[in-house]
């Protein structure tokens, strides 16, 4: 029986200023991941540990500024790179050259690292829709895959006011707040109101929309539904678990919250993983190498 080919995926991800000190287990989750490609936008040069499918791009804050200014057709030039979150949803028409031949693209935070990603975002999943979130009630903003279409690469221009918003200096959380808007809807409505909202809308129907825990200690409840945390999450040889839920693979642990406590403490030296023989470990104090 002939096997069903894999999507191809290619990953935008534009980041300015220094890498992080995890940035070489993120590498090395990249690594395992070998059968979908990244392309990083920066201005920090080729991170220690690149592998084979991350390529990097070297580029001036500035001039990928204007990058985006000519592309969009606006006036894009903060002082702030963090409005740079802003854009993601833009990420695959401004570098739609860049895509050809890629069945997917995705956008991704760096302060995560992943698991299996194709265990997850399996042959079946995808075809299924056009979008795919890691949370369920909008547009993650640190990770999100979509559909290689023109219609998918320009689908940001369907937001209200989305020339103005991406023109303003300040953040807005466009990626989560009006992005989110084309694709879900009346989600606090009866399901017969949302059902029949998408009979009359499509775009309700083209994404897919799934909690799969992946940020922790934030405002949605576990898997159980109370509070009580995973302390601990483990990358064991591309495969991401934590200390409840046993065996269970994770597409990646994203530690957004874990991350401002680790920057609290004295200079934190780049992770180094010349000594690690099978695993990583996360926990609210930093990460070590096992």
């Amino acid at each position: 029986m002939q096997s069903v080919k894999q999507p191809s995926i290619c990953i935008l991800i534009p980041y300015f200023g220094a890498w992080p000190f995890w940035m070489s287990i993120f590498m090395e989750s990249c690594r395992y991941n070998s059968s979908i490609d990244w392309i990083l936008y920066t201005d920090c040069g080729t991170p220690d540990n690149c592998p084979g499918n991350v390529r990097v791009v070297d580029i001036t804050y500035s001039d990928y500024c204007r990058k985006i200014s000519i592309f969009l057709n606006l006036k894009f030039m903060p002082e702030n790179s963090y409005k740079l979150c802003d854009i993601k949803p833009a990420l695959g028409y401004i570098h739609a050259d860049e895509l050809v031949g890629y069945d997917f693209w995705g956008y991704s935070d760096i302060d995560l690292v992943y698991g299996d990603l194709r265990a997850y975002f399996s042959n079946e999943r995808l075809q299924s829709k056009d979008l795919f979130s890691t949370t369920g009630r909008r547009v993650s903003g640190h990770f999100c895959l979509m559909r290689n279409t023109e219609e998918m690469r320009s689908a940001f221009m369907r937001a209200k006011d989305w020339r103005q918003v991406l023109s303003s200096n300040q953040h807005a959380a466009f990626d989560e707040k009006h992005f989110s808007k084309i694709f879900i809807r009346h989600k606090n409505s009866l399901s017969i109101i949302r059902t029949m909202a998408a009979k009359f809308d499509s775009w309700l129907t083209k994404a897919e929309f799934n909690e799969t825990y992946v940020t922790p200690n934030a405002r949605i409840p576990w898997v159980d539904g109370t509070y009580n945390f995973p302390t601990e999450w483990y990358w064991t040889n591309g495969i991401v678990t934590n200390n409840l839920t046993g065996g269970h693979g994770f597409p990646y642990f994203h530690f957004m919250v874990w991350k401002s406590k680790w920057s609290k403490s004295a200079m934190t030296p780049m992770l180094d993983l010349g000594n690690m023989r099978s695993e990583a470990v996360f926990t609210e104090r930093g990460i070590t190498v096992v």
